[in-house]
C-alpha cells in the first residue's frame, strides 16, 4: 500500500507539472498572438475553484492529472454549426484560433512541446548549477576496473587493474584528464605509463577516431575506469528479471563476476554487453557469508543486456558546477536522451522493438515512486527531465490530436491555399482518438501485467 500511495502521488505531481508546463507554452503564445483563451485549467472534470481574469477562467478542477487550455475555435467541432441554428461562425470572430494566420497557429502548436524541451534544460541546469551530487568516497588513483578484449586499450597492452601513472605526458592524471587527452588525440598514438604488480610498463595507445565525437566515452576505447572503492551493492531487485531468478536480494554485495572484481556498476554493464548475454558466475557477500550464483543477462530494451537490479547509492556530497560546465552537462543530457527517444521510435517503426516493451502510465508511476524513494536528487531531476523530453518530442509527431498532427494539417493547408473540409477533419480526429484510447488501454494492461502481483512465480 505504501508503494502504491507513493507511486500515485509522485505520478500525479510529475505528470501534472509536465502537462501544465506544456499547456502554458500554448497559452503564452496564444495570448501573444491575440487568440481568445477561454480557460486555463489545472486538472480535469468539475471546477473546484478559480478566478476569471479578462477572457480567461483560471481554474483548478477535480482530477489533478495534468491540465488543458481551451481556445475559441481550436477544435473542429467548435467550427461546425449545428443544423438549424443561426450561430455566428467562429471564422467571423477575430479572437478565434482559426481567424489567425496559419503561421501563428503553427507557432501556438509548437509552443507546447517547446515548453517541455526548455523545461528539460531548466531542470538539469538547476541540478548541475546548485546540487550536482558526486561520490564522497572516490578512488584517488587512476586504476582500470576492466579492459574490454579486442579493444584499442587491449591492443595497446592495458590490462585490468593497471594504474595509469602518465598519459600523453600528463603525470598522475585523473580520469577527467585522461578523457580530455583522448579527445585531443583522436586517431593518434599517445604514450602511456602504467603500474602493474609493483612494476612500471611503457605502452603506446592508438586513440580511436571516434574520440572526436561529442558522444565519446572511455568505454568506446575499451576502458572501464574504477570510480568507487568496494563491491557493487544491490539496493533493489526488480521482479521477473535475471537478478531475481539468480537469487540476488537487496543488501547483497557483488564482489566478483566470473572471477573479476568489479567496483562500479557501469563496468558490470560494459562486461555484460561484451559477453552478449552469456551466463555469469557471481560471488556475492550476504550477511557476512559468501554465496555463489549464476545469472544470465537478458536484453529487454535498446540499452542492451541487463540483470535487473538497482545498485546501491554510495554516499554523496554536493559539488555545484560553473554555469558553462552545467550548460555542457545539461546539453549532453538533452542530446543523449533525445537520440535515445529517436532510436526507440525508429525501432518501433521498423519492427525491431515490440510495443509491449514500452512504458505506460502505470510504469511511469512506478518509476516516479522509485525515484521519489531513491536517495539523492539526480534520480528525481533526471526522471522529470526525461518525461518532459519525451512529452515534447512525442507531441511533435505528425499524428492527429497531437500538436504535430495539427501542425501537419496547417502545413498541408498552406500548400493547398485553402482549409481542409471541417467534416473530414472531424472524422480523422475521431479515428485518431479511438486509436489513442486503444493504445492507452493496451499500455495500461501491459504495465499492470508486469506488476509483481502478476509476475510472481513466472519462470
Amino acid at each position: 500500500m505504501h508503494e502504491f500511495l507513493v507511486s500515485a502521488a509522485a505520478f500525479i505531481v510529475l505528470v501534472g507539472v509536465m502537462v501544465v508546463v506544456h499547456e502554458f507554452g500554448h497559452f503564452l503564445v496564444a495570448k501573444l498572438c491575440g487568440v481568445r483563451v477561454e480557460a486555463f485549467s489545472f486538472g480535469f472534470g468539475p471546477r473546484l475553484f478559480g478566478i476569471k481574469y479578462g477572457e480567461t477562467d483560471y481554474k483548478v478542477c477535480l482530477l489533478p492529472l495534468g491540465g488543458y487550455v481551451k481556445m475559441t475555435g481550436e477544435s473542429p467541432e467548435q467550427n461546425l454549426e449545428a443544423p438549424g441554428t443561426e450561430t455566428k461562425p467562429v471564422e467571423d470572430d477575430p479572437g478565434a484560433f482559426t481567424s489567425h494566420p496559419r503561421w501563428q497557429r503553427i507557432l501556438i502548436g509548437v509552443a507546447g512541446p517547446m515548453a517541455n524541451l526548455v523545461l528539460v534544460m531548466v531542470l538539469m541546469m538547476f541540478y548541475y548549477s546548485f546540487i550536482n551530487e558526486v561520490p564522497s568516497a572516490t578512488v584517488n588513483v587512476t586504476t582500470v576496473d576492466w579492459i574490454e578484449p579486442g579493444s584499442a586499450a587491449a591492443a595497446a597492452g592495458l590490462e585490468t587493474g593497471d594504474t595509469i601513472l602518465s598519459f600523453d605526458g600528463v603525470n598522475h592524471p585523473d580520469w577527467d584528464a585522461v578523457y580530455e587527452h583522448f579527445k585531443l588525440n583522436a586517431n593518434q598514438i599517445v604514450p602511456v605509463t602504467v603500474e602493474r604488480a609493483g612494476k612500471t610498463a611503457q605502452l603506446s595507445l592508438l586513440v580511436p577516431a571516434s574520440a572526436k565525437s561529442d558522444s565519446f566515452d572511455l568505454s568506446d576505447a575499451g576502458i572501464s575506469p574504477q570510480i568507487l572503492p568496494g563491491a557493487i551493492g544491490v539496493e533493489q531487485v526488480q521482479a521477473d528479471t535475471p537478478a531475481e531468478q539468480a537469487g540476488l536480494r537487496p543488501g547483497d554485495q557483488i564482489e566478483s563476476v566470473d572471477g573479476q572484481a568489479f567496483h562500479f556498476v557501469n563496468t558490470l554493464l560494459a562486461y555484460m554487453q561484451w559477453e552478449k548475454g552469456k551466463p555469469m558466475k557471481l560471488e556475492v557477500l550476504r550477511n557476512g557469508a559468501t554465496i555463489q550464483m549464476v545469472a544470465t543477462p537478458a536484453k529487454r530494451d535498446p540499452s542492451g543486456w541487463k540483470l535487473g537490479f538497482i545498485p546501491s547509492t554510495p554516499p554523496y556530497r554536493e559539488a555545484p558546477l560553473s554555469f558553462v560546465a552545467a550548460w555542457g552537462k545539461s546539453a549532453g543530457f538533452f542530446k543523449d536522451n533525445s537520440l535515445l527517444v529517436g532510436e526507440v521510435l525508429q525501432r518501433l517503426f521498423t519492427h525491431r522493438l515490440s510495443v509491449s516493451q514500452l512504458m505506460g502510465p502505470v510504469g511511469i508511476a512506478r518509476a516516479a515512486g522509485e525515484a521519489t524513494e531513491t536517495r539523492g536528487w539526480l534520480p528525481k531531476f533526471s526522471l522529470a527531465a526525461m518525461i518532459s523530453l519525451q512529452l515534447g518530442i512525442l507531441n511533435l509527431l505528425p499524428f492527429p490530436i497531437l500538436d504535430g498532427g495539427m501542425i501537419l494539417f496547417l502545413l498541408i493547408e498552406s500548400v493547398m491555399r485553402r482549409d481542409i473540409n471541417l467534416a473530414i477533419k472531424e472524422r480523422i480526429y475521431t479515428a485518431a482518438f479511438v486509436i489513442i484510447v486503444a493504445f492507452f488501454v493496451f499500455t495500461v494492461f501491459n504495465d499492470v501485467s508486469k506488476l509483481p502481483l502478476f509476475t510472481h512465480g513466472k519462470p
